[in-house]
């Protein structure tokens, strides 16, 4: 996935306040397990042993781009009580030129050039699903409800800013499929109300998360999440 920032998607700043989450761009995501329980399975030998939930986390990581089609997976791991993942967000128009030439882009991230470094962390608010593709519901015509010109507001109310085609929107519809599965299995499942993300800024950074990723399980004992 390395090629994703040969110039295409090279952000000078990680965050983030006029920054617009239905932007095409590389986003590292960690999404956490209620109370950091061991839903997913446990590591054995430095390996991850999936639980029958644990399988479920995946598979159902795995069918995101099946209903959002302008996402692309990078690395990512189902850990005992969490889940990290690469997203990378491919549309062919993110709203931002509006058909014009790629000055406004350049302009877009000027404005924000220069912003601290800083992990973002989101609500999930549950208002606004039906307007998404649901996770494991098939549609007649799936594209008609991402359209990819849909953008939020960056100074809009909240609300507005859980529309199709949004980073929020993608993991809300994840997390939600998730937990109607997995209490099937365990009727006390829930995630934690928010999740962590990361704009990956360049090349050399989006290595560096994707080595982090594959190298969780081999020091899971000195993990963050870690209990």
């Amino acid at each position: 996935m390395s090629e994703k920032f040969k110039n295409k998607y090279r952000i000078s700043s990680a965050r983030l306040q006029n920054w617009d989450y239905g932007w095409n761009a590389s986003y590292f995501v960690t999404i956490c397990t209620q109370n950091r329980e061991y839903y997913f399975g446990d590591i054995v030998n430095t390996t991850m042993q999936l639980t029958e939930i644990g399988e479920i986390a995946q598979k159902y990581w795995l069918e995101i781009p099946n209903h959002f089609p302008f996402v692309e997976l990078g690395e990512f791991i189902v850990m005992p009580n969490h889940v990290h993942g690469i997203i990378v967000m491919n549309k062919t128009n993110d709203g931002r030129n509006n058909g014009k030439n790629d000055e406004r882009n350049d302009e877009r991230n000027n404005q924000i050039a220069g912003t601290p470094k800083s992990e973002n962390i989101v609500g999930t608010p549950t208002e606004n699903i039906v307007e998404t593709p649901k996770l494991g519901v098939s549609t007649t015509n799936p594209k008609t409800t991402t359209n990819s010109k849909t953008t939020t507001n960056p100074t809009a109310p909240a609300s507005e800013k859980w529309k199709p085609a949004t980073l929020g929107v993608i993991i809300n519809q994840y997390k939600r499929i998730v937990t109607i599965n997995a209490r099937k299995i365990h009727a006390d499942f829930g995630w934690q109300s928010r999740f962590h993300d990361h704009i990956i800024r360049n090349e050399k950074s989006f290595q560096k998360i994707k080595n982090y990723i594959l190298e969780n399980p081999l020091k899971w004992t000195d993990d963050k999440f870690y209990q």
